[in-house]
């Protein structure tokens, strides 16, 4: 028999406007539930407001899986996955690294599994879905025939589910670095090293509408592994790419001897450093990417992120040659859209530059933006082409 979980009337009505996440504060009577149980959700007038994955240790007690009165077993899960890959289909050609499960977006909250050719990637951020565990790895092999299951769970999120972190095989054997492909790009990936669950697919599709405008001299900063730079390789007359880890340097230019992207050179540097060095020597681009980890990481961390966003789109703007083009991004979700295309104006016009807002992105479509839960839209893009 499924426990009860009372919630009051914000909770409830939270849930009823479409969001997934009812916080402690909300939760009026968890007597006896135990943390990671799948639970039914009632308001305190005994009213149905959906079943959920319980925590109680997080901040976030309740993350809703569904607002029906329906079973919740092996075949739900089951049914659940299958739907998230069949909406897959027909964008994830020309790849075999996408993301299949994005969490709340796939309406399988606290639930990440990534796919790199043969080797999928999970996590399970909650201890509805780390409870789960077995049954999910289970179900993947089942549906998907995967070589090898990888949990990539040591982030910082579990801690606050009071979570161990780890990482390691689940199941099957997996090499310690393989190869993939991205619309004609070949990358190493070690998904038990590297960042993520192995690769920043979320900016696929970005990558192909800045190839798509790329010319030129190109720069982009933060590079990585090189994403962006050898996706505009084949477009440019050389390319540039900037990051301050030595190890991504080095990864970066793997991926590019694995290309043959002999015009493509990888730099150690300090972006803000480096290009105000880079317009101190009075160089110049016709292609900039800024690509940056995530400046504001909370609320409180807004106003230094302002400042580093301005700082490197200022410099980039002052860099670019008149006709050429700078793709900015930002995977901060505290950055609203609003203010990073703000961001953008006040840096054009410190710069005195003239630009024009070719074209406004968001994460690729594998990381679907769900109505009502405004955490799930966090990588904005900005195509802007610089007049005079």
């Amino acid at each position: 028999m499924t426990d009860s979980i009372i919630v009051n009337k914000r909770g409830a009505e939270r849930a009823r406007k479409g969001h997934l996440w009812i916080y402690r504060s909300d939760v009026a009577d968890a007597a006896g539930s135990a943390g990671g149980a799948t639970v039914s959700v009632r308001d305190e007038r005994g009213r149905f407001v959906g079943q959920a994955l319980y925590s109680d240790r997080s901040e976030i007690s309740l993350r809703l899986l569904t607002t029906r009165e329906e079973t919740i077993d092996r075949e739900w899960w089951r049914a659940r996955l299958r739907a998230a890959a069949a909406r897959r289909e027909s964008f994830r050609r020309g790849t075999n690294a996408y993301r299949l499960i994005y969490s709340e977006g796939d309406l399988l909250s606290s639930l990440i599994v990534d796919v790199y050719g043969e080797v999928l990637v999970l996590q399970t951020l909650s201890q509805g879905t780390e409870a789960l565990k077995g049954m999910l790895v289970e179900l993947l092999v089942e549906e998907f025939a995967p070589r090898a299951v990888i949990e990539r769970n040591d982030v910082r999120v579990r801690e606050l589910e009071g979570l161990p972190t780890r990482a390691g095989l689940l199941y099957g054997e997996a090499p310690e670095e393989f190869e993939i492909e991205q619309d004609g790009v070949r990358f190493l990936v070690a998904p038990l090293a590297g960042q993520k669950t192995g690769s920043f697919l979320d900016q696929r599709e970005n990558r192909l509408a800045a190839r798509a405008v790329a010319k030129g001299r190109a720069l982009d900063c933060f590079t990585f592994n090189g994403a962006f730079a050898l996706h505009l390789a084949p477009h440019c007359e050389s390319v540039v790419g900037l990051d301050i880890s030595a190890e991504a340097v080095a990864s970066a230019r793997r991926n590019a001897e694995l290309n043959g992207a002999r015009h493509a050179e990888f730099r150690e540097a300090n972006v803000f450093d480096a290009l105000r060095e880079m317009e101190s020597a009075r160089e110049s681009f016709e292609t900039i990417v800024l690509d940056p980890p995530a400046f504001a990481k909370n609320r409180a961390s807004v106003r230094a992120a302002v400042r580093g966003y301005k700082e490197i789109n200022l410099r980039a703007l002052k860099l670019i040659e008149p006709g050429g083009h700078l793709i900015t991004c930002t995977c901060s979700y505290h950055m609203s859209e609003e203010l990073f295309h703000g961001i953008l104006s006040e840096a054009a016009q410190d710069a005195r530059r003239r630009i024009q807002l070719v074209e406004k992105r968001m994460q690729s479509r594998d990381h679907p933006v769900l109505v009502g839960v405004p955490e799930t839209y966090y990588l904005k893009c900005l195509i802007a082409r610089v007049l005079d």
